[in-house]
């Protein structure tokens, strides 16, 4: 009998070890990981010199509070802010709580107290954050929500416009809808939404938990657009495992997250600061972002040679190493054949494959995940004729 509450629907499978992109199970099978733990282990699992990071500040101190300066998350947020043109760093533990400061702190600037998000959207499920998520399957049973956040077909400019009025705190928008699907927001859509929250007054607010540390080929997401955003979430990405979290913004907001206006006891811990500063020093060399997108041409290349003729595949989208593969029919099942070939792999909602590969990914395991996937969508395709 388990001792956990069951929110999650385990997979049968339980790891034991891991390492690069392969998890080596307890019934000693080895299995291709491309979920890199919901997009988290951006360089691979136990990455060596993430680890020997790690090992280094734990031979010092766990621990000692934000009382304390901290030469560590200097040097991150030194980081964080070289790497997104913005200017100052809040850490928090994850990223439903940096999505929460960047919502206090969007509103204690502006004095004004709504704020837009987007159908189809998730950014977290706390209170705050489960109000600004456009998707109702995740409230169900909790009663009312936080009032004061209203929902926005995503990519329509006109319909935000409508909606984007002089009340408006903040838009908070992810550049590319993980949960929702894999639905990449346009160029034209995010520079018409800088400009509208430029004229009203609001705050623009980028959730790059998911998109953040170079999982679309950029440091962040927004930068493949032309956009500055006033405040970005990361989370995921940022210590290749180590729980997380912060939000990045303009220099202007400094003086609205003073002295006691809003704190945590374990955000900016030194073991994560360690981990986190390794790996974004290792993800955002130019190098490796040009790697990125190299590779993530050749696989959506690859992608739509494979499995263009299948009549199952509605669509192959996504950004960087965030790639959905939307089907004609709900994918749990195919997900759980594909574990039984090898490959983990996730949904994003019901008919969407999401593969979230570490960036590091050689390529011959690439195409090993891509043949398993073609083999398996084809004997799916022969089934439905």
């Amino acid at each position: 009998m388990s001792h956990l509450f069951p929110t999650y629907s385990k997979w049968e499978l339980e790891p034991e070890s891991a390492k690069g992109s392969y998890l080596y199970c307890k019934d000693g099978g080895v299995y291709l990981d491309f979920t890199s733990g919901i997009g988290v282990c951006n360089l691979g699992h136990c990455h060596p010199e993430v680890k020997e990071s790690v090992e280094q500040q734990l031979n010092k101190f766990w621990h000692i509070s934000n009382l304390f300066p901290i030469d560590l998350q200097e040097k991150t947020a030194e980081i964080l802010t070289n790497a997104s043109g913005l200017d100052l760093v809040f850490f928090a533990n994850s990223g439903a709580e940096a999505n929460e400061a960047a919502i206090k702190l969007a509103r204690k600037a502006t004095g004004k107290t709504k704020i837009l998000t987007f159908h189809q959207s998730f950014h977290g499920r706390t209170f705050a954050t489960m109000s600004a998520t456009g998707q109702d399957k995740i409230k169900q049973g909790y009663g009312p929500m936080l009032d004061k956040f209203e929902y926005v077909p995503f990519n329509d400019l006109q319909a935000l416009e409508q909606q984007l009025t002089e009340e408006v705190a903040a838009v908070m928008l992810e550049v590319v809808q993980g949960e929702g699907g894999i639905y990449v927001a346009s160029k034209e859509f995010l520079q018409g939404v800088e400009v509208l929250c430029k004229e009203k007054g609001a705050l623009l607010l980028i959730d790059e938990i998911q998109t953040g540390i170079g999982r679309t080929g950029k440091a962040f997401a927004f930068q493949h657009f032309g956009i500055k955003p006033d405040i970005i979430s990361v989370a995921k990405g940022m210590a290749n495992g180590i729980p997380t979290g912060a939000i990045v913004a303009d220099g202007r907001l400094k003086e609205f997250f003073g002295p006691g206006s809003h704190g945590t006891t374990f955000g900016g811990n030194p073991i994560a600061m360690a981990a986190a500063t390794k790996t974004m020093e290792i993800i955002f060399q130019p190098t490796f972002l040009e790697e990125v997108q190299t590779k993530s041409e050749w696989i959506f290349s690859l992608l739509k040679q494979k499995l263009s003729g299948n009549q199952l595949v509605k669509d192959i989208r996504g950004l960087g190493l965030m790639i959905g593969i939307e089907l004609d029919m709900p994918v749990v099942s195919i997900l759980e054949e594909l574990r039984k070939e090898g490959l983990i792999v996730l949904n994003a909602g019901e008919k969407v494959i999401r593969l979230l590969p570490s960036l590091n990914t050689p390529k011959e395991d690439i195409e090993r995940a891509i043949a398993i996937l073609e083999k398996n969508l084809n004997i799916h395709a022969k089934l439905t004729i």
